[in-house]
């Protein structure tokens, strides 16, 4: 019997070549899209669960709020005093470690590299987390503070073959560690990813114990059936009673604790170790994922049903002949099934030779391997079954309940419910496209608008230096030897990036004298040039001399003083007009000294943030070099810069990027977003438009008869296109009426993440609905204008 309904199934896929092709095609992109968006899904939902103990490892982030902030902070940076304190203190915490950036030049031999991800860790990092050892041991590979934990690919480019246990590496031309484990390479699901980690243990920054500044990423290793929450109730209640003074003076901290597998994509500390991802963009790609999936299924029903008249006398015959209703719905099933199958295979290969322009689409190495096989079979298994279900199962029912007599008879008709039932289906694919094109185009207009956004800094044609931690008498060398350079504009250097500031700092008491203030800022220390080289506006005030620089930097710490430039933000947070902020005496983490100047507020971070209050301060120890190019003759400026620096640092690699990339880079999530959307946007039209194409055949042999006799009377091909056009158009518009306020709606929700944002512009809706009815009526147009161009005797002696 299931022979039976196999050969018979087939049969019938093969003579009605065009409906099956046509469906076949719809599922196949349709399963194909689905399988690559759920392969980046499960890359995303997967992170740091590799690790043995995931669900017992929470990361620490650090909330703060002074008296005169307006909200509180969240970072992903702790102070050194925690991990410490809090282990020694609860009893619940088992193991705790603190990681820090060491970015630095590492050589062997006469081999040299910049190596940008060097962390350093205190000793029990790898008894806490899973990475997987090739050599050495994890539970005392950091035990010596000289020693230093390498990944495969970096052994394999400092050693070549050789062993990598027990060789020496030189860091920053004067520490010398030892390789005492070598692990594979970190996955790329990992939010702590490496391809160094030294021991802090060497470090006088390890051996501290503080609780203002932030600069460590902390995590805790809680005890097997330990209350998260709970912990952190008593880890702020001890830092309440600790620092109960402040607290009544209106200086607030404590500390959330993070599961390690949420912060990925749920935390909301900024500042994160790696880039983090979005949980809302899970969503969206997860919905768009299920709704693709649903056109390419809603695409065949519709043409199964639409098929239905033609195969009324077929049903008919075969229950007088005495087929059950039971039997017949296990045929049409079986023919579902057959397509399914078919189209899961088509899917399967599709969404295969598209992984490696995904991958580089969606920036992560994606394949079938991202599966388990046991999963990756379930899932196929699970998609096939689910498919039939809701491709197959209406259509099944629908042609199965059919009356015998009426379709013998031939009275089986285009009846108003199967016809309503089309149009709401073609309403929905078309209002799935609409909406995509709508939230594509102004997610777009977004992002063009960020890339264009005047953030009060001047970052193009800047060229950044890592140059790991330099004193200031070492980059104003330098930088006064590049200044003198063709091409070079200026130069100056400063601590973080100026698009993306870290440090965490506050505004207080100056030593007894008259300021009085309590606020959190973020601060930045800065060469003397760094206003000019940058386009910063000075407001009220002077820039920083050559007497800040060295007042701030002499070595007897009790004669130093500083010199503060402030953000308007920071002005008015403190109760000041620009102009009566100069002179004023303000303490900054234990520096002193008076506001020199008041700058024009600028985007020191992220734009979906609005600005907060900053201060720049001269120092001793900057991490970049900004060097301002005129454009001109790039290349010959750009290896004049090389020289210079080869030249003043031998032992530390030239490597560089520009500005302007670096403030890109930091919206790479929204833009693969946008990305991902745009290329499935395609899909729901291709497909939208393969199900009404598919339709349009359908009508227009339903109709042959009726244009026949127009065409006799002399109807014109004008007008007959129109007339078969124009039903499918009318949906395709109130498609676009529904789309319409819903796309607004969620895109306006979208733009509220960013501080900074477009309108919705109303021209936006109108071309992507003139766009659809473009498209629907070129898909549909084309068998329209075959059936008007038909001989109409023909027409008339074929019709039936």
């Amino acid at each position: 019997m299931i022979k039976n309904y196999i050969k018979t199934a087939w049969r019938n896929l093969v003579i009605n070549k065009v409906t099956s092709l046509i469906s076949i095609a719809g599922l196949a992109v349709g399963i194909g899209c689905f399988i690559l968006l759920a392969t980046y899904l499960l890359n995303e939902l997967r992170y740091d669960r590799f690790h043995k103990n995931a669900d017992r490892i929470v990361r620490v982030a650090y909330n703060y709020k002074s008296s005169d902030d307006a909200e509180a902070k969240s970072v992903s940076v702790t102070p050194t005093a925690p991990v410490p304190v809090f282990k020694q203190q609860l009893q619940e915490i088992e193991e705790g470690v603190r990681i820090i950036w060491y970015n630095n030049p590492v050589q062997y031999k006469d081999k040299l590299f910049n190596e940008k991800r060097f962390l350093l860790a205190d000793e029990p990092f790898f008894r806490i987390f899973s990475f997987k050892f090739l050599s050495g041991n994890a539970a005392t590979a950091l035990t010596n503070p000289a020693s230093v934990v390498i990944t495969a690919s970096t052994a394999k480019k400092y050693f070549g073959n050789e062993d990598a246990m027990g060789k020496i590496l030189k860091v920053n031309n004067k520490q010398n560690l030892m390789v005492t484990g070598v692990v594979e390479d970190v996955p790329e699901y990992s939010q702590i990813k490496f391809d160094m980690m030294g021991s802090a243990a060497f470090t006088e920054h390890a051996k501290t114990r503080k609780w203002d500044s932030a600069n460590d990423y902390s995590y805790l290793l809680l005890r097997p059936g330990t209350n998260a929450t709970s912990v952190e109730k008593k880890m702020n209640a001890y830092v309440a009673d600790m620092f109960k003074d402040d607290f009544k003076q209106g200086h607030k901290m404590w500390f959330t604790l993070e599961p390690l597998t949420d912060v990925h994509l749920k935390s909301q500390a900024t500042y994160p170790l790696t880039a983090s991802g979005n949980i809302k963009y899970i969503y969206i790609l997860g919905a768009v994922a299920v709704i693709l999936l649903l056109l390419a299924c809603v695409n065949f029903l519709n043409l199964v049903t639409a098929k239905s008249i033609e195969r009324g006398h077929e049903i008919g015959v075969r229950k007088v002949m005495g087929a059950a209703r039971g039997q017949l719905f296990t045929q049409f099933i079986t023919e579902s099934a057959m397509i399914t199958l078919v189209s899961l295979i088509g899917g399967l290969f599709l969404a295969d030779i598209s992984f490696k322009w995904f991958s580089d689409f969606s920036g992560q190495q994606l394949s079938f391997q991202t599966w388990d096989i046991s999963w990756l079979v379930l899932a196929s298994v699970g998609l096939f079954i689910v498919v039939t279900f809701l491709a197959g199962t209406y259509p099944s029912l629908y042609l199965s309940a059919f009356n015998p007599i009426v379709t013998l008879k031939g009275k089986l008709t285009n009846t108003s419910g199967g016809r309503n039932l089309r149009r709401s289906l073609v309403i929905f694919q078309f209002v799935v496209s609409v909406f995509f094109m709508i939230c594509t185009v102004i997610a777009g207009s977004q992002l063009q608008f960020i890339q264009h956004l005047n953030i009060g800094i001047n970052r193009s044609q800047v060229m950044v230096l890592d140059i790991g931690g330099k004193s200031l008498n070492e980059v104003k060398t330098f930088n006064n030897e590049v200044q003198q350079l063709p091409g070079v504009l200026n130069a100056t250097a400063s601590y973080d990036s100026p698009v993306d500031v870290h440090g965490g700092y506050s505004i207080n008491k100056a030593d007894g004298k008259n300021s009085d203030y309590n606020l959190s800022v973020t601060a930045l220390p800065v060469e003397r040039n760094f206003l000019k080289t940058l386009g910063i506006k000075l407001l009220e005030g002077i820039d920083f001399t050559n007497a800040d620089e060295q007042n701030s930097v002499t070595a007897d710490q009790n004669q130093r003083s500083y010199g503060f430039i402030i953000n308007e933000k920071a002005a008015n947070a403190l109760g000041w007009k620009p102009n009566e902020a100069i002179g004023k005496h303000i303490g900054l983490n234990g520096r002193t000294g008076e506001v020199r100047g008041v700058v024009q507020n600028f985007n020191f971070a992220s734009v979906h943030q609005e600005i907060t209050p900053i201060v720049m301060f001269t120092e001793d120890y900057f991490g970049k070099i900004l060097i301002k190019t005129s454009g001109n003759h790039l290349p010959q400026t750009i290896t004049a810069v090389k020289a210079k620096w080869s030249a003043f640092n031998p032992a530390t690699p030239f490597e560089y990027h520009f500005l302007d990339q670096e403030f890109d880079d930091m919206y790479k999530s929204e833009q693969r977003t946008g990305s991902i959307l745009t290329a499935f946007t395609l899909v729901t039209i291709f497909i939208s438009c393969l199900g009404l194409f598919g339709l349009a055949v359908f009508s227009t042999k339903q109709r042959v008869k009726e244009v026949g006799v127009r065409k006799v009377l002399g109807a014109s091909v004008f007008s007959i296109v129109r007339l078969v056009s124009g039903d499918f158009l009318k949906l395709v518009v109130i498609s676009v009426i529904i789309a319409s306020p819903i796309a607004w709606y969620a895109m306006h929700r979208w733009l509220q993440d960013f501080a900074y944002k477009i309108s919705i512009q109303l021209w936006v809706f109108v071309a992507a609905g003139a766009v659809a009815v473009l498209v629907a009526f070129i898909t549909v147009s084309v068998q329209s204008l075959k059936a008007a161009l038909a001989n109409p005797v023909k027409s008339l002696r074929s019709g039936d």
